[in-house]
């Protein structure tokens, strides 16, 4: 039986929450940057990588380009491949705010939760 209102998982996909996409747009809004960069580098740390963001002043020759209302989110191609299927989420906990990173390809992350362990 199929049910065509079901989402289904895209591997090759990027997406954004609606609270991710809010507070994205807040930080752009007083910046003078063409979006946000996520790139995943080799990390100092427990496990192998780990997530870095950055402002965007130009773009990069092996950029993806993903646009969520008004968020550009900028990926060069050899983080894309830790990237793909990941969905970005935007939290509360109390005190605590920050993204969350839903990282289907992430098969470990280390006790501090900075870096993480990947099966590609």
């Amino acid at each position: 039986m199929s049910n065509s209102s079901a989402v289904s998982f895209d591997p090759n996909s990027f997406t954004l929450s609606n609270p991710a996409v809010i507070h994205l747009s807040k930080s752009l809004s007083n910046k003078d940057s063409l979006g946000i960069r996520f790139s995943v580098l080799e990390a100092s740390g427990c496990s192998g990588y780990t997530y870095e963001l950055d402002y965007v002043n130009e773009r990069g020759p092996d950029d993806f380009i993903f646009t969520f209302e008004d968020v550009s989110v900028y990926i060069d191609k050899d983080s894309f491949k830790f990237l793909k299927g990941t969905k970005i989420d935007f939290s509360v906990d109390g005190a605590n705010q920050g993204l969350k990173f839903l990282n289907p390809n992430v098969k470990a992350v280390c006790g501090c939760g900075e870096s993480f362990e990947v099966d590609i």
